[in-house]
């Protein structure tokens, strides 16, 4: 009888989760999806990059279907941005990372294109 005490009592212990443990393994995350604004597809290899007051913090890809992620950021305001040949550059402020959230900010580009300037022809 005592060696089925302390084979539970073993067990338990050994399934219990120390205090402490857990409570600091949480990662502050960004995540989402990048698209194109016209043709609402997803958007590969834009350049995601996270800064805080004016420091670059950390850069991500997208990847095949558009998403992101950052992980392991300290909670804290941040400046986003999404930049891709042909696309206009896409700028996020004051993105606020909370301990224990996780933050999703999907974005759609525009063509760059779109967004030549036309000489003035009138003077």
């Amino acid at each position: 009888m005592t060696l089925v005490l302390t084979a539970t009592a073993f067990i338990t212990r050994a399934n219990a989760t120390p205090p402490g443990v857990g409570e600091e393994t949480k990662k502050h995350d960004i995540t989402g999806g990048v698209i194109n604004s016209d043709t609402k597809k997803p958007l590969s290899n834009v350049s995601v990059t996270a800064y805080s007051t004016n420091k670059k913090e950390k850069v991500v890809l997208t990847d095949a279907t558009g998403n992101y992620s950052f992980t392991e950021l300290k909670p804290g305001t941040y400046k986003l941005t999404f930049e891709k040949d042909g696309f206009r550059k896409v700028t996020k402020e004051k993105v606020t990372i909370r301990p224990e959230e996780v933050y999703q900010l999907n974005i759609e580009m525009e063509d760059e294109e779109d967004f030549k300037i036309i000489p003035n022809l009138f003077f």
